[in-house]
């Protein structure tokens, strides 16, 4: 997951490098949640039938070739096609894994696994970043070193994989691989729609942040410094994972509309930091608003898991998932769109007022649905 969000402060250099304007940045970074879309789409079931090992390893490999695509760099085309292959590969890492963890994990520890999986992926989302922010900063060659050291961690991560045990056994034989579309099961409809929708609602905070925060923090603050945007993005995501541990605190039932909430305070605080041009404002906005994303978001995991049956598991989890990262492109698009004719400012100032519009909506909503399963 590191992998995915490894470009982030690194559009600035390629914008110089290459001579794009703001809205070919957003369209990269959207061009990344296609790719994850499409692989969940088509092959969010494949670990049911397959196994999670083997789905594991193909991700990592997808990984490892687009991290070769940024490498070798020699133009928009390129980037497009190393940003599909990441998209592809979480598309395939996000379901499989988080099944694979929660499959795992000791009779009595499903919440904390619940936690490892989802703090895993957030970490590594916010890891991204801050890893190539600083080597970027402060190392040579800023457009090629992050990619060689993620090559080498992902190298590590393929023996590790290697090592697990399977957790998918069938005794009849295996079926047929077709691709499934959005497939959730009769039985979990009722608790997947107010989940789903937290999840939108979160992830489009966060796609705002990853894409558009180092271009905000450039051309409207000055700072120009590549660790320090990598870190800001880093917080954002930190504060996610905390808000999932909050939540383990508080049970998952009145984590969706509580994280709904601290997630419009933080939506309104980012709002707030544009108008005043403030960065303290707009770091206090990125730890309100991901700590909300992050409540919200493993309250809906764990009650779509737990309602999930066992032979679907996968499918429904990747279902979830297809959601959430439709949240975290359409919206940044959008944004990039309207930066043309209202500046970054603007642009952003319209996002989060028609973010706030939504999370609200969604909190009531929530809070209005009984859950179907037990807190976690």
């Amino acid at each position: 997951m590191l992998g995915t969000t490894l470009p982030t402060p690194l559009y600035g250099l390629y914008r110089q490098q290459l001579g794009f304007s703001e809205l070919i940045v957003t369209v990269v970074f959207a061009v990344y949640a296609v790719g994850v879309i499409t692989a969940l789409l088509i092959a969010g079931g494949f670990s049911d039938v397959l196994g999670r090992r083997p789905v594991l390893l193909a991700a990592l490999g997808l990984s490892a070739l687009s991290a070769v695509c940024f490498l070798t760099e020699g133009g928009l085309p390129l980037l497009y096609t190393g940003r599909v292959l990441s998209g592809f590969s979480a598309g395939l890492l996000s379901g499989t894994g988080t099944a694979a963890v929660l499959e795992l994990a000791p009779p009595g520890r499903h919440a904390r696994a619940a936690f490892a999986a989802t703090a895993a992926n957030m970490g590594g989302l916010g890891l991204g970043p801050l890893v190539s922010g600083i080597l970027a900063e402060y190392a040579p060659q800023p457009l090629r070193l992050p990619f060689a050291v993620h090559l080498g961690l992902l190298a590590a991560a393929a023996v590790v994989v290697g090592l697990l045990p399977e957790t998918v056994h069938r005794a009849h034989p295996r079926g047929s691989l077709h691709p499934q579309g959005m497939k959730v099961p009769p039985q979990v409809r009722g608790v997947f729609a107010p989940c789903a929708l937290a999840a939108f609602a979160g992830f489009s905070m966060l796609g705002l942040f990853t894409a558009v925060a180092p271009a905000f923090l450039a051309q409207t603050l000055g700072e120009h410094n590549l660790a320090v945007a990598g870190a800001v993005v880093f917080c954002v995501f930190c504060a996610s994972t905390c808000g999932q541990f909050l939540m383990g605190r508080i049970g998952a039932r009145r984590a969706l509309p509580w994280g709904c909430a601290v997630l419009v305070a933080g939506l309104l605080l980012i709002a707030l930091s544009l108008l005043l041009t403030s960065l303290p404002v707009l770091l206090a906005g990125a730890l309100t608003g991901g700590a909300g994303q992050g409540m919200a978001f493993r309250a809906g995991l764990s009650e779509v898991s737990a309602a999930a049956p066992v032979a679907h598991q996968g499918a429904t989890i990747s279902a979830f998932f297809v959601v959430a990262y439709v949240g975290i492109s359409l919206p940044v698009v959008g944004v990039g769109a309207l930066t043309s004719a209202l500046g970054l400012r603007g642009a952003g100032l319209v996002f989060t007022g028609c973010a706030v519009l939504l999370v609200a909506a969604v909190g009531v909503k929530v809070g209005r649905t009984p859950a179907g399963a037990a807190d976690r």
